[in-house]
This record gives C-alpha cells, structure tokens and sequence, in this order.
C-alpha cells in the first residue's frame, strides 16, 4: 500500500485514478476527490516509517474522527465530509473498514497471510472504497455491492501482482499461505520468497483470482447504464490493461517494473469517457 495537505485534486493527479474521475459531474467528482484523500492520508499513516505505536495511535485518532462526524460533532478536518455524506449516503462502516484495512499493516508487516485474512484486507482497503463510490456514481444498491466486490479484488489484486518486489523492499508479502504451500514454497520471508523460481506458480493462482472478478465486475457494469459505470470502467480498463502486461513480462526473474505508458491512458480515456 501507501498527510496531504495539499488538495485532493493535485494530490492525485499523476494517477490513473484522477484521469478516471475527471470525467465525472463536478458534485461527484468532488466526492470522489474527498474519498481519495481520506484513503491517501489513512494509507500515508500505514505506510510511514514512524513507531508503530505512534501510528496506532494517529490510525485510532482517524477512527475517532469518523465517529464524530457520524455523530454529528465533525472535527475539523472530516467537517468537509458532511455534504457528501448526506448527499450521496456515504457508510460510516465503510470509511471505518478503510481505516481498519490500512491497520493492519501497522501491528507487524503483513507476510503470507492465509487466504481469508487476504480477502478481508482485499475487502477493506479496496472494496470498502468501491462501496463508497458506487454510491457517488449511482448505482444500484445490489449491483453497486457486487461491482464494489469484484472490482476492488480485482484492482487490489493487480496491485499485489504488480508491487510484489516493491512491497518485499518494504517486508511485506501479500500473496496467501495456501498458494505458497501448494508451490512448495514453505518460507514467509519477501525477499526469499520473491527470489524463489516457484513464484510463478504461486502468481498464476492470483492472476487467474483476478481475472474472475475483472469477468465478473464487466457484466455488472454492461447491465448498467453506460455513463454511470464510465469512471469505474475506465479503472477496470487501465488495471486490466497492467494485468496483461504483467502476463506478457511473467513471474520469472528479472522482473522490471510494468506500468501503463501516458499514451495507453489516454486511449483508454478516450474509448471509454465519452460513451
């Protein structure tokens, strides 16, 4: 994974993301904005370098905060959100899971974890923030569920696909226990694990993983109106677009980095945002 004081609209504008949300109506673009810079500055705590306590502590003085704002007594830095939640009925379960998803990076590195904890993390720092903004963009309580479901496993696990060396640099490993074992691979170590000529049986497990829920996140979203789905196609385009690139490059060392070149982008933005 990974404190803006700057806006959210500059904050994220290098990210596939910002290209994805630009396109929207400027109230929803506006929520989608204060959704990305509560997620970047809970995940900036995460992500840090200081005590874990200390950033523990800041994690729960997040939590406080979401309480307060849904109980009607918003500190200063969530008083923004109150249009928006009303607005759009934005779930204070929903920014709580976000919070708790980016903890549990904080006790200890998370290293192998088994295949349900992988889901809950999947479900919290991803899918948790699909369901806050399906409920921008307009769908429908059902379909806007299962879309939130699918799509965020999808793109978190591109994410674990695609950082697999970087989040080892950082003592993390994210791919499950089971499909280690069923490599063989008995070692929870990043760096012994990412260096073991197995690894691509284990992302082939992840990758097919993936690619299910990008299957079942499209026919969600072809059975719904066009533009209400253009944002969150756009990011299914752009992560299934990585996830190509990764099955191109493979597994096996020497891995280089694998990104969306300027030009991919924008023709996906084009096919996409003026439908």
């Amino acid at each position: 994974m990974t404190t803006m004081e700057t806006t959210p609209q500059g904050s994220a504008s290098g990210s596939s993301f910002y290209a994805a949300m630009r396109i929207l109506p400027q109230e929803q673009r506006d929520a989608m904005f204060l959704i990305y810079s509560f997620c970047r500055q809970v995940d900036d705590i995460a992500d840090s370098d200081g005590p874990r306590p200390e950033r523990l502590a800041a994690i729960d003085e997040w939590r406080r905060d979401i309480d307060a704002l849904y109980a009607g007594t918003p500190p200063a830095r969530v008083a923004s959100y109150v249009p928006f939640v009303k607005r759009f009925d934005l779930r204070r379960d929903d920014f709580i899971a976000i919070i708790d998803g980016m903890a549990m990076d904080i006790p200890a590195d998370i290293r192998a974890p088994d295949a349900k904890t992988l889901d809950l993390y999947c479900d919290r720092v991803a899918s948790a923030v699909g369901r806050l903004s399906v409920r921008v963009f307009g769908l429908g309580e059902e379909d806007g569920l299962l879309l939130a479901h699918h799509l965020g496993r999808a793109l978190q696990l591109t994410n674990i696909l695609r950082d697999i060396d970087e989040d080892a640099g950082l003592g993390r490993l994210y791919l499950p226990r089971e499909s280690l074992n069923a490599a063989g691979i008995t070692s929870s170590d990043p760096a012994t694990v990412v260096s073991d000529p197995r690894l691509p049986q284990v992302c082939d497990d992840i990758l097919k993983q993936a690619i299910s829920h990008f299957v079942t996140s499209d026919k969600i979203m072809a059975r719904n109106s066009r533009r209400i789905v253009r944002a969150p196609k756009i990011m299914s385009k752009y992560y299934h677009a990585i996830l190509n690139k990764l099955v191109e490059r493979g597994f096996a060392l020497p891995r280089h980095p694998v990104k969306l070149s300027k030009a991919a982008k924008i023709f996906i933005l084009i096919r996409y945002a003026f439908i």
